[in-house]
């Protein structure tokens, strides 16, 4: 086991971390409804059996007509075509144009099929009852989206590994697949360790506290696709944590512990880890604050993250490892950005040098610019997190930001 205070840098850490992982093989397989799949991981590609759109169709309201037919109008001098009928919404079209002629169609309607173009409503003028005026030419293929523009059929529209958005959603639904086959959400364990700890519906005696780990933790782990398999309050007892461990290992697929992964005479989760099996307790403390006595342990390819029991500390740890970790245990193809801001600070901040400092903020906007405005606290103060609107980092060469600096906050 690493010495503890031999302190990584956070990106070597997880470099370390997700080494020891090995890369997935096989995975779970689910079937779920598409309405339900936002933010699943999908299974298999898939192909697109029809194109899309189905048919040619108009992106205005106007008239569909011949563009040869328009050439050269203009307001002064108009073309003059003779309507000869309209394209009902939902209906095929089996109106043919010949030259001189136009079709009234509207947005999302079929487009005849000797028409090229249509000409916005707005570009034209009623002439006579069965005669339209065009009072500008238009070029062939002008507001018509064409059939298979945007699929072709027997094309992979998507691929396996991809997180599903509303969009990935909204396309699934227009191939007509109602069922998807994902992956199965990882289990996650979340053990947490405290002689003070209650469950959050118990009253508190004096020298208790209220669990709030496992639930931040857990609504965490539930935001980036896992699942919590179990909720586990533990004595600060050896036996006691050993046993949930060996339990939870065996069973899931990410263990999470909060509290015992520093150095006093009661903390001993790192030894506990590295009886389960090989490799073990890979990293123990890292160059950042807060939540420098982070362990990150593997045993027989799975996952194991030691939190500190602070609930700022533990939350911090959390969202930078546990995110590309359930994605390794997910297959998740390529990179993830997450979600950011520019804003503009509104005091200094002091750090220590040789470290990564993260600093809750919370933003304001003021005119065309955002203001991110540090929120003090100690790392035991859950509403540190709820006052903040996201992180700022400080990088290990800085000893501080000043006033006025633009810095990047990461939202939560």
């Amino acid at each position: 086991m690493p010495e503890f205070l031999k302190l990584l840098p956070p990106d070597e850490a997880l470099s370390i971390w997700l080494g020891a992982l090995p890369e997935p093989q096989e995975f779970a397989v689910e079937t779920c409804g598409t309405s339900g799949a936002l933010n699943r991981v999908l299974a298999e590609n898939i192909i697109a059996s029809e194109s899309l759109p189905p048919f040619s169709r108009s992106t205005v309201d106007g008239y569909a007509v011949r563009s040869a037919d328009t050439y050269g109008a203009t307001p002064a001098l108009p073309a003059y075509l003779d309507l000869i009928g309209e394209v009902r919404m939902g209906e095929h079209s089996s109106l043919e144009l010949n030259p001189g002629q136009a079709v009234l169609i509207h947005t999302g309607g079929m487009i005849p099929s000797s028409a090229d173009t249509v000409v916005m409503l707005e570009d034209t003028q009623q002439a006579r009852a069965e005669q339209i005026e065009v009072l500008k030419a238009a070029a062939t293929g002008e507001n018509i989206i064409i059939a298979g523009e945007d699929v072709q059929a027997g094309q992979t529209v998507l691929e396996a590994g991809r997180i599903l958005r509303p969009q990935e959603i909204g396309g699934l639904m227009a191939l007509g697949h109602i069922q998807i086959p994902v992956r199965s959400k990882p289990r996650v364990a979340i053990l947490s360790t405290g002689d003070e700890l209650v469950p959050p519906d118990s009253p508190v005696a004096a020298g208790q506290v209220r669990d709030i780990n496992s639930y931040s933790l857990g609504a965490l782990v539930e935001h980036l696709g896992g699942q919590v398999s179990r909720r586990v309050l533990l004595h600060d007892d050896r036996q006691e944590l050993q046993q949930a461990l060996q339990l939870a290992h065996r069973e899931d697929d990410l263990v999470l512990i909060t509290a015992g992964s520093s150095v006093s005479e009661r903390d001993f989760t790192a030894q506990a880890i590295d009886t389960l099996g090989e490799p073990g307790v890979l990293v123990h403390g890292i160059q950042i604050k807060p939540g420098k006595p982070t362990i990150l342990a593997a045993v027989a390819g799975k996952p194991v993250l030691g939190l500190p029991g602070n609930p700022v500390s533990a939350f911090v740890i959390a969202g930078l490892f546990l995110p590309p970790v359930l994605r390794r245990i997910l297959g998740v193809r390529g990179d993830s950005p997450s979600a950011v801001i520019t804003a503009r600070l509104t005091v200094n901040i002091s750090s220590a040098a040789g470290r990564v400092d993260f600093v809750p903020v919370r933003l304001s906007n003021q005119g065309d610019e955002w203001l991110a405005e540090p929120v003090y606290g100690r790392s035991n103060l859950i509403f540190t997190l709820v006052r903040a609107d996201g992180l700022i980092r400080i990088p290990p060469s800085a000893t501080g930001l000043e006033q006025g600096t633009q810095v990047t906050v990461s939202l939560f």
